[in-house]
């Protein structure tokens, strides 16, 4: 019994020891990485304006590393299922500012004629560049007038027009946009009916994003597919191992069963990336 105790006494001291020590050797590298993912996060939130306590969303998320793999181990008592919760974790944040960042820019290309038809307008009418961005974010909604209101403030603090339209450009990459912004430059440069050049483009533009409207309609029951052919093994093995416990386990205790699963892994992958480069089509 004292050697007992003695023993666990040994071992917790020991076990303190050794996470102090761990710690201490990795603490730098640690806060490190909290103000590279701090700095990351602040500045994509930034970008999309979204001014958020990046603090604490690092604290939340760093709690939720920690206990939510572990709740989901204890409830389910399946350790597998808790490695693939925390995987999960590790991935879905930037999936999540990725996905945004997406649907931003998305509906500022949706956006871009409308905003050049009102720009082309405002200088028919007799206003000048300036006047007629102002008068463009006064008049749209967000996220396009936030960015343009961005390059107007920077032109009150003194930044010269090319420098305010690369800022601009870096902000949003879209190729439309880019066109959009060579087109003012040009006419600064060289002259021309400006007016008319961005009454064009918005046409063509509208054209453009009309076409694409038409092509995801015609190839979205293509891409369902994919996902639910891809999906569908899945399914059937988690009902299997459910019916068939038994005979199922050996697809993941034995060497073969492993490299059937490898197999199966590889093919549905093939599989999907194919329909996806199928039904993925560049205008």
């Amino acid at each position: 019994m004292i050697l007992t105790l003695f023993v666990t006494v040994c071992a917790s001291i020991a076990t303190g020891v050794f996470a102090w020590l761990f710690f201490e050797h990795f603490s730098h590298r640690i806060l490190e990485a909290k103000d590279s993912i701090s700095s990351t996060t602040a500045l994509k939130f930034s970008e999309m304006f979204l001014f958020v306590d990046v603090t604490r969303y690092f604290r939340i998320y760093i709690a939720l590393i920690i206990g939510l793999p572990v709740l989901v181990t204890l409830l389910s008592e399946d350790f597998l299922l808790g490695i693939i919760t925390l995987l999960a974790l590790f991935a879905v944040p930037p999936m999540m500012i990725n996905s945004m960042t997406k649907r931003r820019l998305k509906k500022i290309e949706q956006q871009l004629p409308d905003a050049l038809m009102m720009i082309s307008g405002s200088l028919k009418a007799g206003a000048s560049l300036s006047s007629a961005i102002d008068n463009l974010i006064r008049e749209s909604p967000a996220p396009i007038s936030q960015e343009f209101g961005l390059m107007l403030r920077e032109r009150k603090l003194g930044v010269d027009l090319d420098t305010a339209l690369s800022h601009l450009e870096q902000r949003i990459p879209l190729e439309d946009f880019s066109l959009s912004i060579s087109a003012i430059r040009i006419s600064r440069e060289v002259g021309g009916n400006l007016a008319e050049t961005l009454e064009s483009l918005a046409e063509t533009i509208r054209k453009k994003l009309t076409m694409e409207g038409k092509i995801e309609s015609l190839t979205a029951q293509g891409k369902l597919q994919g996902i639910v052919m891809s999906s569908l093994p899945v399914l059937l093995v988690g009902v299997l191992m459910k019916v068939e416990p038994a005979a199922m386990g050996m697809l993941f205790t034995t060497k073969l069963g492993w490299a059937v699963l490898l197999l199966i892994i590889a093919m549905q992958l093939l599989g999907f990336l194919a329909i996806r480069k199928i039904t993925t089509i560049d205008v």
